[in-house]
This record gives structure tokens, C-alpha cells and sequence, in this order.
């Protein structure tokens, strides 16, 4: 069942609005200042590759490259105030497969808590997560491939939907956009995505977001890949037991739900600022809280302790978080696992 801070959640992700800028006199735009000097490393970029000699096929690489993520971040922006869940899956799963069932239930039960749903947009598990959040509640990336992947009817023709080449724009898009990944089984695609993201979860690329490998009922997919992740990876010493945290499977669409709205109970989303991590919070953990997780989790400090502090000068850009609490550390940037076991524990209000 949702509880109230998870729905507050839901509302409460600062909008990034698409910067204003002004004009020089002849009706053409100029950058805002704020971000005059990035366009400007754009385009001496740009010079170089002239200078450089690059080739004509890597030019188009570059070229397409950089005119899918500008449409792709022209389609989203309107949407970062709102939550957003990624949704992997198999193209190839028919309506009859219980994991199919799943993914529209799944899709309807956080579009019902007022997320979008973002998926490759095609059919099987895609066009099913679609299917239960509806159009005016799905968003869509879809891959265009020589064999004609086409938009699931749900997207199709939609304003939400981009169509891209590239797979790694593409899964940039899914990886930024969002504040949580959903994986159903799927083939070699999946796998990929899902890697990734744990991949980036775990050397600290992707701020940290809930995973969630979903079964279709009594189903043993992400059992077996799991099963695979604790006897080779982590009996090997590849990864450490604390990276388990990093994700959660389940066969229970009503637990997935929960794990992703419960992440956001108390968190609300972290920032760096020079040496020290900012964890927004909706609200303050206790005193008997703060001291516990700074005897349990000091390991992960490069030095000094876990402080409560308001909102540091350098968030000024943010004024939509300025009221909210924050925890403010010197995070060592390597320990992530227990990074994500920290924020379990703020969302919790207990160890």
C-alpha cells in the first residue's frame, strides 16, 4: 500500500526547465550565461575535429550522436518533475505469458501512483508495461533496427516517444531519466541493461536509484541470475556482499511496487558538492539515528562524521529543495553498497 510521503515524493522532483536565454539584436538566440561556456566547449570541440582530420564515418557517428540526446533531452525535459521508472524487458514475450500479465499490472500500479513509465517502446514486455500505465502515462525510446522494430500501439505516434540508432544513447536516456529501473525477463538486451545499471549503481556513475528483478509469479528467471550473482561473483570475491543491496528481486508485483516507493520515504535525491555528499531528506532522522549510523557506517566516511544540515550555498540553483534537511558527509566514493544500505536505513528510521 502507498504510503504518504511516498505520494509526496512523487511531486516533489525539482523541474529542470529548459534555461532562457536572449537575443543579439538579429533575432538569433544566445545561450543563457549560466551555460554560454559549455556551448562554447561544444563548438571548439567541434573545431577540432575539423583540424583533427577526423573521417567522414566518424563525423556521422558524432553528428547522429549528438542530434538524438538533443531531440531525446528536448522530449524529456518537459518531464523531469515527474517520476520516472524504466521498464526492461523481452520484446519477444505474447500477451499469454504470466510475466506479460505481470508487466501491465506492474505498469498500472505506478502510473496509478502518478509515475511515468518509460520503456523500448516496442511489443512484449515493453508495449505490456505500456498497456497498464496508458498512453497519457508511458514515454517511450524505441530502437531503429534493419529488421523494423515498430511502436508499440500504445506510443505510437505520441509525443513522448523518440525513435534513436544508437543503443548507448538510447541507454543513456533510459539510465539518466529515471529514479527507478524495473527488469522483466528478457533476452540479451535485458541482461545488458541490467548490468549496466547495476554496474553504474555500484562504481558510483548513476546516482543511486531502486532496482528491482521481477519474476512472473512462482517464476525462477532472476532467481537463476541471482543465484549466479552470489555462487560466481560474489563467491569469487568480484563483488562484495554489501553490492547485493544494490538490487531486489521478487515474484511479487505488490513488493516491487513497495521497494520503489519506499526508497523514496524519507530520500529524496543526493548531490555532490565539492568533497561532501548531500543526501536530501523529507525529513530528519532522530538523534538516536544519526548517532547509529555514524557508529555503523563510519567506514564509508574518507573523514569527519554523518552531519544534519540545511541547505548547503552551493544548492542556491535549487530552490524548490531549499526546506528540506540534509545529511552531509565526506563520502569515500567507492563504497556504494553500503551507500544504498544507509539510505535503507534513513528510509526506515531504524538500522
Amino acid at each position: 500500500m502507498e504510503n504518504s510521503s511516498s505520494s509526496t515524493a512523487s511531486q516533489m522532483v525539482p523541474s529542470e526547465r529548459p534555461p532562457s536565454g536572449s537575443h543579439d539584436g538579429h533575432g538569433v538566440d544566445q545561450p543563457a550565461p549560466h551555460i554560454a561556456d559549455l556551448i562554447a566547449q561544444i563548438r571548439e570541440s567541434t573545431d577540432k575535429l575539423a583540424s583533427d582530420n577526423t573521417s567522414r564515418g566518424d563525423l556521422k557517428i558524432l553528428s547522429r550522436a549528438l542530434r538524438e540526446l538533443r531531440y531525446a533531452f528536448k522530449v524529456f525535459t518537459p518531464y523531469r518533475g515527474s517520476r520516472k521508472v524504466t521498464v526492461f524487458g523481452s520484446a519477444r514475450t505474447p500477451p499469454s505469458d504470466p510475466a506479460y500479465t505481470q508487466a501491465v499490472q506492474f505498469g498500472h500500479l505506478m502510473a496509478d501512483r502518478g509515475w511515468l513509465v518509460v520503456t523500448g517502446a516496442a511489443s512484449g514486455i515493453m508495449e505490456a508495461g505500456h498497456m497498464g500505465a496508458g498512453r497519457d502515462h508511458s514515454m517511450g525510446l524505441n530502437i531503429m533496427l534493419p529488421f523494423e522494430q515498430s511502436a508499440n500501439p500504445v506510443i505510437a505516434g505520441d509525443h513522448k516517444l523518440v525513435h534513436m540508432k544508437y543503443f548507448f544513447t538510447r541507454k543513456l536516456m533510459f539510465v539518466k531519466e529515471c529514479h527507478a529501473v524495473c527488469l522483466l525477463p528478457g533476452g540479451f538486451g535485458t541482461l545488458d541493461e541490467g548490468l549496466e545499471v547495476l554496474t553504474l549503481l555500484q562504481t558510483g556513475k548513476r546516482d543511486m536509484v531502486p532496482v528491482v528483478f521481477l519474476d512472473a509469479p512462482g517464476g525462477d528467471y532472476w532467481s537463476s541470475f541471482d543465484r549466479f550473482i552470489r555462487d560466481e561473483l560474489l563467491g569469487d570475491g568480484m563483488i562484495s556482499a554489501e553490492d547485493l543491496s544494490l538490487y531486489k528481486r521478487t515474484d511479487d508485483v505488490h513488493e516491487a511496487v513497495d521497494e520503489i516507493l519506499g526508497f523514496f520515504r524519507v530520500y529524496h535525491s543526493m548531490r555532490y558538492v565539492r568533497d561532501r555528499l548531500v543526501l536530501r531528506l523529507f525529513e530528519s532522522p532522530s538523534e538516536e539515528l544519526l548517532e547509529a549510523i555514524n557508529g555503523r557506517f563510519g567506514g564509508i566516511l574518507e573523514k569527519g562524521r554523518f552531519e544534519l544540515r540545511d541547505a548547503l550555498s552551493a544548492e542556491k540553483d535549487e530552490p524548490d529543495l531549499a526546506e528540506l534537511p540534509r545529511l552531509v558527509f565526506r563520502f569515500n566514493r567507492r563504497d556504494h553498497g553500503p551507500l544504498r544500505q544507509l539510505i535503507d536505513c534513513l528510509n526506515r528510521g531504524s538500522m
